[in-house]
């Protein structure tokens, strides 16, 4: 039997795990969140199976995403990382990073990262029932809106666009598209 999946996940086996066990999925985790918001700014401009791919070097290079650490981080640390072939080696989404870690540290001790995310859909994912790939956005209203916030926290590289891409693969909605063998199964309700 042939799984029907949403188009973008392709014929690699490494899309494909991904799309199947990890796009849409849920996530509550604070941390977890801050490393997939950062990893889709590094995207912009690029490929996503690009990022997935390095992502396990960027997990090494950026001290597992530590928020608390890349908070700390300077010069001497964007000079390492602007000479590490492993990642996506551009000065202002390195920088961005580390601002975002410190904008992180706010809003995680004022109210939680991941409640602050979370808040925008009551709590639960949104959920859409898409025919194609051709339906699903780029951006929508809310994307907006929660980039506009972050910005306003202090986050960079989190346009409309990387938002509702972070929304959908975190799962605060779920936009597998109808026939796709992951969207009932991450449908709640």
């Amino acid at each position: 039997m042939i799984l029907r999946r949403c188009d973008w996940a392709g014929h690699d086996p490494v899309y494909q795990a991904y799309h199947d066990t990890e796009w849409g999925v849920p996530d509550y985790d604070s941390r977890a969140l801050f490393e997939k918001l950062i990893l889709d700014g590094f995207q912009a401009g690029l490929s996503w199976i690009t990022i997935l791919k390095k992502r396990d070097n960027f997990r090494t290079a950026f001290a597992g995403f530590d928020p608390d650490i890349i908070a700390t981080w300077g010069d001497a640390e964007v000079a390492r990382l602007l000479a590490d072939p492993g990642i996506v080696r551009h000065r202002g989404k390195i920088e961005g990073a580390i601002k975002n870690a410190r904008a992180y540290q706010k809003i995680e001790a004022d109210q939680g990262f991941s409640n602050f995310l979370w808040s925008y859909v009551d709590g639960k994912p949104l959920q859409t029932y898409r025919a194609t790939m051709a339906d699903v956005p780029a951006q929508t209203p809310l994307s907006q809106q929660v980039s506009k916030d972050l910005k306003k926290a202090g986050f960079t590289f989190c346009g409309p666009t990387i938002v509702y891409a972070f929304m959908q693969a975190c799962g605060l909605v779920n936009d597998h598209i109808v026939d796709c063998h992951r969207h009932s199964a991450l449908t709640n309700g």
